[in-house]
């Protein structure tokens, strides 16, 4: 159908960041800030436990919302365990039916350990999980239809260390402060390819959406135009300028059909 979104699409534009193994010291980067005041009133400088809430925007109407967590690892495991779930919905859900879920299991530097995802997109339910293995220096993919019980593609890529997947990347960049003006490579992986991305930060803006009114960094992440993905895009995020450096809003540019879908936070929630 003419204007749907393109399978894969949307969740390929969330699912993003990056930030490269060598960032400055965390501590020295919050220490200075000023405690970011969320939604319910709590005080958490990053990392920490939380759930933000987003709604998906696609050509001015509304296309669904995405949820994402992180939750320290359970037990006596070091690391982080983030979630990313996405679902279409109004008008686009009845072009094109989407319910990813997509998770990310992290060291406790953020450095990717495997990566899962549970996709519903169209007439289609695939299952993939990407294993990281930093000592062999290899990712390996497997995907499976999981209506059919059937593996459809498996594969294996050099990564060298620290390599992140998109939503450890984001993570990495909320611990590392690059300021205006700077950039920096990041090892990146999909386990179907490896390759450095370049993070850009670009400039301070105050950003107003229906969540209220906040100061942030503007950075640019390529990602895309054959990059670790082939199709063309510019994809920007809006970080809070403060000790939480919260992801206020994440923009992707597209050419013809898709053109720009945008995420806005409308809810954060630190239990």
């Amino acid at each position: 159908m003419p204007g749907r979104p393109p399978p894969r699409l949307i969740g390929a534009c969330l699912a993003l960041l990056l930030i490269p193994s060598d960032s400055h010291p965390q501590s020295a980067a919050l220490a200075d800030a000023i405690p970011y005041k969320g939604f319910e009133g709590a005080t958490a400088p990053f990392p920490s436990a939380e759930k933000l809430s987003y709604d998906i925007e696609w050509r001015l109407i509304y296309a669904g919302s995405a949820h994402m967590s992180l939750e320290p690892k359970r037990g006596d495991r070091r690391g982080w365990d983030g979630q990313l779930r996405i679902e279409s919905g109004g008008l686009v859900s009845k072009l094109y039916k989407l319910e990813d879920t997509y998770s990310s299991g992290m060291d406790d530097g953020f450095c990717t350990a495997s990566t899962e995802l549970d996709a519903i997109e169209g007439k289609r339910h695939r299952g993939t999980k990407v294993v990281f293995d930093h000592t062999r220096g290899k990712a390996s993919y497997v995907e499976r239809d999981l209506d059919k019980n059937i593996v459809i593609k498996t594969s294996e890529v050099d990564i060298p260390a620290c390599t992140l997947d998109a939503l450890a990347g984001l993570y990495k960049l909320r611990i590392d402060k690059i300021e205006p003006g700077q950039s920096k490579q990041v090892p990146m992986s999909d386990g179907k390819k490896s390759a450095y991305a370049r993070v850009e930060a670009q400039a301070r803006e105050q950003v107003k959406i229906k969540a209220g009114t906040f100061d942030t960094i503007r950075y640019e992440v390529f990602l895309f135009s054959g990059v670790l993905y082939s199709r063309k895009a510019d994809l920007f995020v809006w970080l809070t300028d403060d000790a939480h450096r919260l992801p206020v809003q994440i923009r992707a540019r597209m050419s013809f059909p898709v053109g720009t879908i945008t995420f806005e936070l409308t809810k954060d929630e630190h239990p």
